[in-house]
């Protein structure tokens, strides 16, 4: 990492003169490698991260934890996701999302388009966070039996 004050090796650094941020011009970083297909630009400051983050159609995030509570606001498409082994449940456009810190969770973009989500944590950790099955052999994939 470049700038040891980051958290997010390919995120963007709030403060220090910068202070407006075009997500649509910053470069997008892997924000759940191993788990995720979520991609997009992270900007940090001091006590918060946000990302603008994409999952491709019928792509998503297997089981996961972090240390830092998430609140995930969806601006496109509809998503199937579960919050602290709860049964999964339908969010589209204008639905917001709570994950508490250390609370196990998933979602997976339904296959009619791809999802785009505004994201915030805490920087408390970094906006990665670890399966919860340890293995990091890739993202969640939506089946046609899932959508049924």
């Amino acid at each position: 990492m470049s700038d040891p004050k980051k958290l997010n090796e390919n995120s963007t650094k709030a403060g220090n003169g910068r202070y407006i941020f075009d997500m649509n011009e910053l470069a997008g970083m892997d924000a759940g490698p191993g788990y995720s297909s979520a991609h997009g630009p992270v900007v940090e400051g001091d006590r918060m991260q946000v990302g603008l983050i994409n999952f491709p159609r019928g792509t998503g995030a297997r089981p996961h934890t972090h240390p830092n509570e998430q609140w995930i606001y969806i601006l496109k498409g509809e998503v199937r996701v579960s919050v602290d082994n709860q049964p999964e449940s339908c969010a589209s456009v204008g639905s917001l999302i709570y994950i508490p810190a250390d609370t196990v969770h998933s979602m997976v973009a339904l296959p009619g388009e791809d999802v785009i989500f505004f994201t915030c944590k805490d920087t408390s950790h970094g906006i990665i966070g670890k399966a919860i099955d340890g293995e990091m052999s890739g993202p969640r994939f939506e089946s046609d039996s899932e959508n049924k």
